[in-house]
């Protein structure tokens, strides 16, 4: 418990706030005045018990919740019990007709899904309406019960929310605009755990049962997009809490756009799930090559520090509520994808089995049959004998790793394949990976198969085209992201950014220090 406390200061800080409420609270019995108000003390009470929340939205919405449906269930009451009183021997009757209809229309309200923030208002109206018929039907006193129940519910609501907001204020709002702020660094620090690790040919030696199970785990690729996609539930229940809560702090807007922060977080879910899958691609069966993977290494090492760059740069200006400093923040990593893509097209064949390719010469014109076709026969003969067309389903040039293959993972059954936990490995859960299994054939009990063993070295070859289109995926759904951050940035009004130094004055100041330490030397 103290660590947990140390953990979160707020968490300790918190019940101290409830244990004060309820102490202030538990003061009205000891009074003997007001009789009806002492009596049903125990409502203030339960009040603050249920009521105070952990931020001041949520109290807020809890307390008007509450508030709204005692008032209107006190005064639905009132007017089915005066209506059962006109009845005369019939008004039992009515009672119980009345809290059929009643419970009925209220439940069914309550299900309905635009009804889900008002659901604990419709529980409190239901409760109050069933307890004040009921009890003031017995004792003959319904208009002092409701007037009572409902002073003090309010009265423990508004010991609630002065204490909530005087002593250590929690505001859902802030705590929205972190958990979005703070997902951004996530995010990006999975990125480069991912290209890293792909071009250093790490894989797993056990991939751990948690991530198998999606659980929280404590590997740093995937922790950092986890959170992020994880996050959803929790920005939707503080969004709901946020926009109760009047202006304070630099939230000074009537109507702050609480929602555009969800916005950012679903534009940010979006690329993380790209994050998922070229995490996906570690933990594949089927592995590229290494040297294949070393032809495209700068290229995509490139994209995943310039993508993890903005995304920090974007997280950094959601924190400090600063507008971007220029519109142009996507043009290094969409030249670095633009480079990427350049260097696919031109090392296409590695990403393919080349070796069914064949060359068919162009088939020579042999006479001239029209007219209309001198020109093209002549053409054709005269063109060197060298030019080859190449079919779609045929080959020039041989597979570059054909004569090395590498498949790691794919029979498991192997001993060169075994898998431990993460949890247990000194410095990581990462290793080189291993060569080509040391086998005869993929099924132990079959011959070794030529065929069987291009058909893996086509898949292998492929894996490498799918993590390459993977993080260009992920730089197209940056725009995405940006585009959602100047929403929110121009809707709430984020400051301007302080322009920095020029670069040619900090040079020369540079420059003269060198000098002035280099003199005193």
């Amino acid at each position: 418990m103290w660590e947990f406390a140390r953990k979160d200061p707020r968490k300790p800080v918190f019940a101290a706030k409830v244990a004060v409420a309820l102490a202030l609270i538990t003061l009205l019995v000891f009074l003997r005045e007001p009789s009806d108000i002492v009596g049903h003390s125990v409502w203030a009470i339960l009040t603050v018990v249920v009521v105070f929340e952990f931020s001041i939205g949520a109290t807020l919405s809890k307390g008007l919740n509450r508030g709204l449906g005692t008032l209107i269930a006190g005064g639905l009451a009132l007017a089915v019990a005066e209506l059962a009183a006109q009845t005369g021997k019939y008004d039992m009757v009515i009672l119980i007709i009345s809290t059929f209809i009643v419970a009925f229309c209220a439940t069914l309200t309550k299900l309905h899904p635009k009804m889900k923030p008002y659901e604990y208002g419709l529980r409190v109206f239901l409760l109050t309406f069933c307890y004040v018929t009921v009890s003031g039907y017995n004792t003959g006193k319904l208009t002092a019960t409701a007037i009572s129940r409902f002073v003090l519910i309010a009265l423990g609501a508004a010991v609630s929310l002065a204490i909530n907001i005087g002593i250590h204020p929690i505001w859902a709002g802030e705590d929205l605009h972190n958990l979005v702020a703070k997902n951004f660094s996530g995010v990006a620090k999975s990125l480069e755990g991912c290209v890293d690790g792909y071009l250093s040919c790490m894989e797993y030696e056990r991939v751990p049962s948690k991530i198998l199970t999606y659980q929280a785990s404590d590997d740093p690729l995937y922790s950092g997009y986890r959170e992020a996609v994880e996050a959803s539930a929790q920005e939707e229940a503080l969004l709901g809490f946020a926009i109760w809560e009047p202006p304070h702090g630099p939230y000074k807007m009537m109507k702050y756009p609480w929602k555009n922060y969800n916005k950012v977080g679903g534009a940010l879910r979006h690329c993380s799930f790209a994050v998922m899958a070229l995490h996906g691609c570690i933990l594949s069966e089927i592995q590229a090559p290494p040297e294949s993977r070393r032809v495209f290494r700068s290229e995509l090492h490139s994209v995943g520090q310039e993508g993890a760059k903005v995304l920090r740069e974007l997280g950094q200006r959601v924190k400090t509520m600063t507008k971007l400093s220029s519109p142009y923040i996507l043009s290094e990593v969409h030249f670095a994808a633009e480079e990427l893509q350049k260097k696919i097209d031109e090392k296409s064949y590695l990403l393919v089995n080349t070796e069914r390719w064949e060359v068919i010469p162009r088939h020579q014109g042999t006479s001239q049959t029209q007219d209309s076709s001198n020109a093209a026969d002549k053409e054709s003969k005269d063109e060197s004998p060298e030019h080859a067309a190449v079919d779609i389903g045929s080959v020039h040039k041989s597979n570059s790793f054909a004569s090395n293959p590498f498949l790691s993972r794919v029979d498991s059954s192997n001993k060169f394949l075994s898998r431990y936990d993460s949890g247990s490995m000194v410095g990581g859960s990462l290793k080189p990976q291993s060569s080509w299994p040391a086998r005869q054939s993929f099924h132990s009990s079959l011959p070794f198969e030529g065929g069987e063993s291009r058909t893996y070295e086509s898949a292998s070859a492929l894996s490498l085209a799918t993590f390459a289109s993977l993080l260009i995926e992920f730089v197209a759904r940056l725009q995405n992201l940006v585009d959602a951050f100047e929403e929110l940035s121009d809707k709430a009004n984020f400051k301007d950014p302080v322009e920095e130094p020029a670069a040619v004055s900090s040079e020369r100041c540079g420059f003269i220090v060198r000098i002035r330490n280099f003199l005193r030397l």
